[in-house]
């Protein structure tokens, strides 16, 4: 359960971080205002790149300590810039690797509870982690990844996936 989740989480957690930095060298380049892209959406009712960030680094620090037993830690939602959004990345990667495998290892069939908006869920471990946390992890990485993309970041599947 380890290897499936804290290594996996980190490294699309850098990947993002990488492409934070091409969005500001970008950004920089074209001399326009890096909130243009921090607050871009890829459609009215979704979340701007910020909020995608945020969820992103939320779920994977959220996972690996349900999976630990050990206490969500709380960010709170202030970051508007790319440094701040870097910042915390780093926090959540801070996190989620100062949990042993020894913590998260053999929590296949430990019992998740979520509290959802429609109330609360069980799941085990392995179902919590392959059905919601991947899911909802990968989800927000790409659309932060796609609202960069869609707004002229030259980036591209190599960016998104990292270096093996």
């Amino acid at each position: 359960m380890y290897q499936a989740s804290t290594p996996r989480f980190a490294a699309m957690l850098r990947n993002l971080s990488t492409l934070i930095d091409k969005a500001d060298a970008h950004w920089a380049a074209k001399k326009i205002e890096p909130a243009a892209i921090t607050t871009a959406r890829l459609y009215p009712d979704m979340f701007p790149f910020t909020r995608q960030v945020q969820i992103a680094c939320d779920t994977a620090k959220g996972a690996v300590a349900r999976l630990a037993g050990a206490e969500v830690p709380k960010h709170e939602d202030t970051e508007q810039s790319f440094a701040e959004l870097k910042a915390r990345i780093a926090k959540t990667l801070d996190f989620i690797e100062s949990i042993g495998a020894g913590k998260i290892d053999g929590s296949e069939e430990k019992e998740i509870v979520l509290q959802m908006r429609s109330g609360e869920r069980r799941l085990k471990g392995m179902q919590y982690l392959l059905g919601s946390a991947y899911p909802n992890f990968y989800f927000h990485v790409t659309t932060a990844y796609n609202i960069l993309r869609h707004n002229g970041v030259e980036i591209g599947k190599t960016d998104f996936l990292g270096k093996p």
